[in-house]
């Protein structure tokens, strides 16, 4: 089984990946068309000719080669953030099982804001990730990152049980530092994560939402409230 994350940043997208690393019958990899949104968008991320150097930048061969590769494992999970995607013709999409990873809005905005400063709605990824759920059905799984972190272990047995998978205890926990999966730009976004051993407990900002942000905040808040209704429960 082919199991696609489609995340927006800062989302514990990373930690996901990790829980699925931990099972024997699962391959991970990490942002295979980061390269590819790279090169298309001219963005300026850090690490940028690291990932460039790294990865293919075309998109039709990282679906061959990578999405569609055959792996010594029964299941290979594929972490993507959906604005790598989302010019792209998600019709590959439909042979594999999709999982949409969410955030709320006002929490992701800060915490992507002290790395992309001034981020706009393109890069927080969420109209991306409600045009993938429309194109790709009800069927498509959504997770909000706050209930997986409220209880794990609820919401990791119902997306197993949606992916058909049992559940594996593993899934809970992972030793600290950098795994051999890990992208390139581990060392610029990775840092929390590296220092974990399984999903933290969310935390409550008493950060100021920057008031020049208000208007992206009301731009993508209403995509996050329509896949929210779709996500799964503790």
């Amino acid at each position: 089984m082919i199991i696609q994350l489609i995340s927006g940043p800062r989302n514990i997208s990373t930690a996901l990946m990790y829980s699925f690393a931990q099972r024997m019958d699962t391959t991970v990899v990490d942002e295979p068309f980061y390269a590819y949104y790279l090169r298309k968008t001219g963005i300026n991320h850090p690490g940028r000719e690291e990932i460039l150097s790294a990865q293919n930048h075309s998109a039709g061969a990282v679906i061959k080669e990578v999405i569609f590769k055959e792996y010594g494992t029964p299941h290979v999970f594929i972490k993507n953030m959906s604005k790598h995607i989302e010019s792209l013709d998600l019709s590959f999409c439909k042979k594999t099982r999709n999982i949409l990873l969410i955030r709320d809005p006002k929490s992701l905005i800060v915490s992507f804001n002290k790395v992309i400063q001034n981020p706009t709605a393109q890069e927080i990824g969420l109209k991306a990730s409600w045009d993938a759920f429309q194109f790709l059905g009800e069927e498509t799984i959504v997770l909000n990152s706050d209930l997986l972190l409220l209880n794990p272990q609820s919401v990791l047995i119902q997306l197993c049980n949606r992916l058909t998978i049992k559940f594996d205890e593993s899934m809970l926990t992972w030793n600290t530092g950098p795994r051999p999966e890990d992208g390139v730009w581990a060392s610029y976004w990775y840092k929390n994560v590296h220092l974990s051993t399984g999903f933290q407990s969310p935390k409550m900002t008493q950060e100021e939402f920057p008031l020049h942000l208000t208007d992206l905040l009301e731009e993508v808040q209403p995509f996050f409230d329509k896949l929210n209704h779709f996500a799964i429960k503790p």
